[in-house]
């Protein structure tokens, strides 16, 4: 099985690209465990709130997983992964846990496929940084070359930003 990272700024379609994907490859696929985690939450996030997002969406994509490989998937994929809470860290408490900088460096993924920031804002209560875009689709890029990742970026609108996914995928179902 492979598994493909789904990763990039915010507002560039993400969680709407995994499930269209495992949809397609008739396959499962792992939600940003963020997300529900900040929906609950009714202050600004903390280091120890990062930390909780780390270890669940850890604990989330090892679930999931464990399920697609019982079930002989071709693919996971993996709504944007424990690297948005090291460039979050590090963006907003100027630093990462040594356990998530640890866990970003041994942690294998395929592919990665980077979301351009060429899609339209859309606003949402847990998105923080509508202006600065293209400084996260560098810091991921940035990321991708330093650690040697496979990946590709992903850019277009609509039915074209899900063709080239699947293209990059080499298989046409």
């Amino acid at each position: 099985m492979l598994k493909i990272a789904i990763i990039g700024p915010e507002s560039t379609g993400k969680s709407e690209m995994a499930a269209y994907l495992a949809k397609h490859f008739n396959c499962l696929w792992v939600p940003e465990y963020a997300r529900e985690y900040c929906a609950n939450l009714d202050r600004e996030c903390t280091i120890e709130d990062e930390l909780n997002m780390f270890h669940g969406q850890l604990a989330l994509e090892h679930k999931i997983e464990q399920e697609a490989l019982e079930n002989n998937h071709p693919y996971l994929f993996c709504d944007t992964t424990i690297i948005t809470v090291k460039v979050w860290c590090e963006h907003v408490f100027g630093f990462c846990p040594p356990e998530v900088e640890q866990e970003y460096q041994t942690r294998h993924y395929d592919l990665y496929l980077v979301m351009k920031d060429d899609l339209p804002w859309q606003d949402d209560p847990l998105r923080n940084f509508p202006s600065e875009r293209a400084y996260f689709m560098e810091w991921y890029t940035r990321l991708m070359e330093e650690k040697g990742a496979k990946y590709r970026i992903i850019d277009g609108i609509g039915e074209e930003r899900f063709e080239k996914a699947v293209k990059e995928l080499g298989i046409r179902n």
